[in-house]
Formats: C-alpha cells, sequence, structure tokens
C-alpha cells in the first residue's frame, strides 16, 4: 500500500464519517418536514432538536476534513472537481448555512408565523443539501468530472446517474435519522415518539432498498464502469449492504434499538466502501488513477504525520462530545420512569 492509498482511505472514512453523522442530522429535517405543522408536529420537533442541538454543528469536521484532505493529496483532481461542480457545491455551501441559520433563529423566535418559517426553511435546506452532495457523488461515479481541466458545469451533474444519487442520498440520510431517534426518543423516555420513528424507519428503509435495487438499472446504463466493479470486485460489500439493510428491518421488527443502529450504520457504510472499491485504482475518469493524480510523497507523508498529531486531539474530544450527552439523555429517561430498556 502507497501513501496515496493511505491518503484516499482516510479520505474516505471522513466521507463515511460524514454520512454516518451529518448525513443523520440531514435525515432528522426530512422528517421535521414531514412532521405537520402546528402543534401536531411540536413533539417530534422538540425531540429531534434536543438530540440534535448539541453536536450537530461538530458533524461538519468530518466535511471540512475530507475537503482538506483532497485538495492537499489530491490538488488537480480537486480543482477539477471543484471548478466542474461548482453549481452544486454552492448550492450545498447555501444549504448548510440557511439550515443553521434557520435552527438557530427558529429556536429564538416565539411561536407563531415566524417560527413556521424559520422551521420551513431549516427543513427543505435538510432535504435539498444531501440532494445536492448525492448528486456531486453521482457526477464523480460516473465519470463526468474530467481530470485536469473545467467540464460541463451543467451537464455533469444533472444526468441520471446523479439524480438517481441525489435521490438515494436524501432516502439514506431519512432512514438512519429515523433509525437514530428511534433509540434516542426510548432513551428520553418517549415511547409514543419511538414506535413513531421506529414505523418510520422502517418504512423508509424498505423504500431505499427498494429504489438502491432497482436504481441499478441507471447505474448500468448512465455508469457503466462502476457497474461492472459493482457486479465484479465490489460484489461482496454490496452483498454485505444488503445483508445488513435486511438485518436492520428485523431488529427494527423486534425493537432492538441500541443493535440496529450498528446495522444500519453498518449498511450504510458499506455502499460507499463498494463504491470505493468499485472504482479504485481509478480516479474521476478512468484513465486516471490514484497514484497518478497524488500529491508527492513528501507532501503526502507531512499530511499524514499532520494528521495523525491532529487525531490525538480530535477523535478524544468527538468520542466525548458524543458520549457525554448520550449519557445525558440517559439519565433524562431515567427521570422520567421509563422503565426496563428495550435496546439489545
Amino acid at each position: 500500500m502507497t501513501l496515496a492509498d493511505v491518503a484516499l482511505a482516510v479520505l474516505w472514512l471522513a466521507v463515511v464519517a460524514y454520512l454516518l453523522f451529518g448525513g443523520a442530522d440531514f435525515g432528522a429535517g426530512t422528517w421535521d418536514l414531514l412532521a405537520g405543522r402546528g402543534e401536531r408536529g411540536r413533539p417530534v420537533r422538540e425531540l429531534i432538536e434536543h438530540i440534535i442541538g448539541p453536536v450537530w454543528e461538530a458533524n461538519h469536521v468530518w466535511l471540512i476534513f475530507a475537503i482538506v484532505m483532497a485538495w492537499t493529496a489530491f490538488p488537480l483532481a480537486f480543482a477539477s472537481a471543484a471548478a466542474t461542480l461548482i453549481i452544486p457545491l454552492t448550492l450545498v455551501a447555501v444549504g448548510i448555512i440557511f439550515r443553521g441559520s434557520a435552527f438557530v433563529f427558529r429556536k429564538s423566535v416565539p411561536a407563531g408565523r415566524l417560527e413556521e418559517l424559520f422551521g420551513v426553511l431549516f427543513a427543505a435546506s435538510s432535504v435539498l443539501t444531501p440532494f445536492f452532495l448525492g448528486a456531486v457523488a453521482g457526477a464523480l461515479a460516473s465519470g463526468h468530472v474530467p481530470y485536469g481541466t473545467v467540464g460541463d458545469v451543467v451537464g455533469s451533474w444533472l444526468t441520471p446517474a446523479s439524480l438517481f444519487s441525489g435521490v438515494m442520498a436524501v432516502l439514506v440520510c431519512a432512514y438512519l435519522a429515523a433509525v437514530y431517534l428511534t433509540g434516542d426518543a426510548r432513551r428520553t423516555g418517549e415511547h409514543a415518539l419511538a414506535e413513531y420513528f421506529r414505523t418510520r424507519a422502517l418504512v423508509s428503509g424498505i423504500v431505499t432498498g427498494v429504489v438502491a435495487v432497482t436504481g441499478l438499472v441507471v447505474i448500468a446504463r448512465y455508469a457503466g464502469g462502476l457497474f461492472i466493479g459493482l457486479v465484479g470486485v465490489a460484489l461482496p460489500f454490496a452483498v454485505a449492504s444488503a445483508a445488513a439493510g435486511a438485518a436492520s428491518l428485523v431488529l427494527l421488527a423486534l425493537r432492538r434499538y441500541g443493535a440496529v443502529r450498528l446495522t444500519a450504520a453498518a449498511a450504510v457504510a458499506l455502499v460507499l466502501v463498494a463504491w470505493a472499491a468499485a472504482q479504485y485504482p481509478h480516479l474521476l475518469q478512468a484513465n486516471v488513477t490514484v497514484q497518478q493524480a497524488a500529491a508527492t510523497d513528501a507532501v503526502l507523508g507531512a499530511v499524514l504525520v499532520s494528521l495523525a498529531v491532529g487525531a490525538v486531539l480530535l477523535v478524544p474530544s468527538l468520542v466525548w462530545l458524543y458520549s457525554m450527552f448520550q449519557r445525558e439523555s440517559r439519565r433524562q429517561g431515567a427521570d422520567v420512569g421509563t422503565g426496563p430498556s428495550a435496546d439489545a
């Protein structure tokens, strides 16, 4: 394994982490949008705000880290992608800003029309942002971003493969959020909300699986190179993802909320692993390999050493942050007398 391979693996770990943590936050916004207006949807929104409020901004650490890794380890590929996909990437940035602003302002205004306005802005941004992120991923995976130059800034991402990828991103985020919120509601003693999100996790999981399988037709037609890899070297990862997804549905049906968090996360993470395996060793287009696109070994070595030093501070801090608020949720659940836990 070369330094370029190590850098790519680290970059991909950051992408996976952002999908599992940041993606779930986006998905929570989808359920916020579908919760209903006024008092009918207030319990759902209050749970979402309570759960994601303390940590939602921290999740963007993974996105920032992935961007920094991409431009330092694979500078020309990053420049090509950033220039070609300037429209969806700009919309992603705008969506993140709007979403964060709306989330804060909604909590600071009195109940009424202004609160509803910020709520709609938060929810809409939560849906559109992962869609455009998925469209970017689809453009990269289908080879519509040329290496070393600027491609079609419109046609590169307005393709069937990119649109399918955008829809899948929204569905995956919603599914992850429903799974996580089911367990979180149970921990805080909100049994009715736990059942509410359990039902939505089951439905969204089934819908996501059906769309993923039918979407293979789109991939085969419009991203043939990726499809060949998926049914070839990446097939074990794709099968493992499907198995983890099926196991998640069973665990949800059995109300094993602790275990299903792991299997649902594994199902989603394995999709990205399958994509990476299907495309490796090519980067962007089929005629450019990871080794060719990588920076010099001197640069990669410096980046990886800096990463190792930074990880000593970053990883424990994030683990402490997440675990602290998980413990707080458990204490609140105990205070309201939840009874025996259903987590496995």
